[in-house]
């Protein structure tokens, strides 16, 4: 399979010139610059200048730690303005389409609608993995991207690595490999697979692992054919000043943050073996993410159950698949604790 970048990105978008801000215009600032080229308000109070719109530090940060050069990460107000920029760029309205394979992240076929994009859904098996060869062959020519959320929301599971890798050799458009909980997995990121695969796109997002949900950080890994596509589509300063300062003090922390990981995959075993104990849950899924799905005799009631006790989980029962089912995020050892308490008494 031969992949043509230049055969998937929207004519109109191929033309398009980049918005140049000043602060892309003129990059080299030191401490005695007098700056009167953005009609900025000139009185210091942290926020008065227009933020970075390179996002240049955050990057450099992101890629010591991904192993990735800056020209390969594309940063956007949230994991839902990079899946959107995607769509602006590839997607023709009312011509292309793009892959879904539900149950899945339910903002992809928000934005394809939102898009004027048509959607094609092959459902994943019963045991929440790809139908690799089902989705090759629901794909046209008019098939621009295949998402593939791994791992999965709201199953929890990684998809076979092998059955990934299939999509991956036979897709002749983009694949976006959305890894907003690989932190919680001991699969490996498809980081490592950017350089041999051209159509490959992954997502991550400093909202799960790094707890960071507060300033809306996604990130786009991808060749840097593909960004600087991104690049001349997205908003000049669509990552604010605060955004990345708290990125920045965060990314600094990075031990902290993997501390916290193994605390949760610690709280995460405690939760599923309390689990096995309540009678009405009837399957516990299991998760390479920081929450696990459940099977549960009547979900709606069990949730009202829940909501009276003060306890918020999420009821995924109108998802294809997922009939009866509640999704149960890993909280700190106290909540958990509440949980389970909670979802004995009950029973």
């Amino acid at each position: 399979m031969s992949f043509d970048l230049n055969k998937i990105v929207r004519n109109n978008i191929a033309k398009l010139k980049a918005y140049s801000s000043a602060r892309d215009e003129f990059e080299e600032a030191t401490a005695n610059m007098v700056f009167l080229d953005a009609n900025e308000n000139p009185f210091q109070n942290g926020v008065n200048r227009y933020p970075d719109p390179k996002q240049t530090s955050v990057k450099k940060m992101l890629g010591d730690i991904k192993g990735l050069p800056s020209d390969q990460i594309l940063l956007g107000n949230g994991s839902d303005e990079v899946l959107d920029l995607l769509f602006r760029a590839f997607c023709e309205p009312k011509e292309d389409n793009v892959l879904l394979l539900p149950p899945t992240y339910g903002m992809y076929g928000v934005l394809a609608a939102l898009n004027n994009v048509a959607t094609k859904e092959i459902v994943l098996t019963k045991d929440f993995d790809i139908r690799e060869q089902a989705t090759i062959a629901a794909a046209d020519d008019n098939t621009k991207i295949v998402f593939l959320c791994s791992p999965n929301n709201p199953s929890g599971n990684a998809f076979s690595k092998e059955k990934i890798q299939y999509v991956l050799d036979n897709f002749n458009g983009l694949v976006v490999i959305d890894e907003a909980y690989i932190d919680f997995s001991n699969k490996k990121s498809w980081l490592e697979k950017l350089e041999q695969y051209p159509n490959l796109i992954i997502t991550q997002t400093l909202s799960k692992a790094f707890g960071m949900a507060g300033i809306r950080l996604g990130i786009c890994y991808a060749s840097t054919a593909i960004i600087e596509v991104l690049n001349r589509i997205k908003p000049p300063y669509n990552v604010n000043e605060l955004t990345q300062q708290k990125a920045k003090e965060r990314l600094s922390k990075y031990d902290q943050v993997k501390a916290e990981i193994a605390t949760l995959l610690e709280q995460r075993t405690v939760l599923e073996d309390a689990l096995h104990s309540v009678s009405y849950i009837s399957k516990i899924y299991p998760s390479d993410a920081n929450f696990i799905l459940v099977k549960v005799d009547d979900a709606n009631k069990r949730y009202e159950q829940l909501i009276a006790k003060g306890i918020v989980i999420r009821n995924r029962t109108t998802q294809q698949l997922c009939e009866n089912t509640l999704r149960l995020t890993v909280g700190t050892e106290i909540e958990n604790s509440k949980l389970i308490k909670a979802l004995k008494e009950i029973a």
